[in-house]
């Protein structure tokens, strides 16, 4: 745990905002945090055209790197560093081009170094497009201080 004198939803957001800092592939997909909260995080998302596969809807691959980044959010909102220990999406529906999407990150289980998050994936209209689960691994290191979590793994 950490030893901080934030509140628990400063000390989610605090480190949100450390990990979108270093996170270059959820900012190039122009990802944007919308709500975070321990446990919990809210992405949002444009379908661009160059996340349009031969069908022409968006690729599953992209979809399925907005609901991890979801997830990474919310198991990370602790400061407690975090990893994926495995995930499974399944496909609802077609995210289209020009669609506003939001990703919804929900703590299921958290005990010792383990967790369970739900991940729902949405378009403006609300019609759910993926439900994705992840299973999460709490390694040594702190999500504000990279260069801690680094040394700490490397030991």
């Amino acid at each position: 745990m950490s030893d901080s004198p934030l509140s628990p939803q400063q000390l989610a957001e605090a480190c949100a905002e450390a990990m979108f800092s270093r996170d270059h592939a959820s900012q190039g997909l122009g990802m944007r945090i919308t709500r975070m909260a321990p446990g919990f995080a809210e992405l949002s998302m444009t379908v661009r055209q160059d996340m349009v596969q031969g069908h022409g809807n968006c690729h599953g691959g992209f979809l399925f790197t907005f609901a991890d980044s979801a997830f990474a959010f919310a198991c990370n909102s602790y400061d407690e560093a975090t990893v994926a220990a495995g995930c499974s999406i399944d496909y609802l529906g077609p995210g289209q081009l020009g669609d506003e999407l939001t990703a919804t990150a929900e703590e299921r289980s958290r005990r010792g170094r383990t967790g369970i998050y739900d991940i729902t994936i949405r378009n403006q209209h609300g019609d759910t497009i993926a439900l994705f689960r992840g299973r999460s691994y709490k390694i040594r290191g702190s999500v504000r201080r990279l260069e801690e979590t680094a040394a700490g793994d490397n030991a």
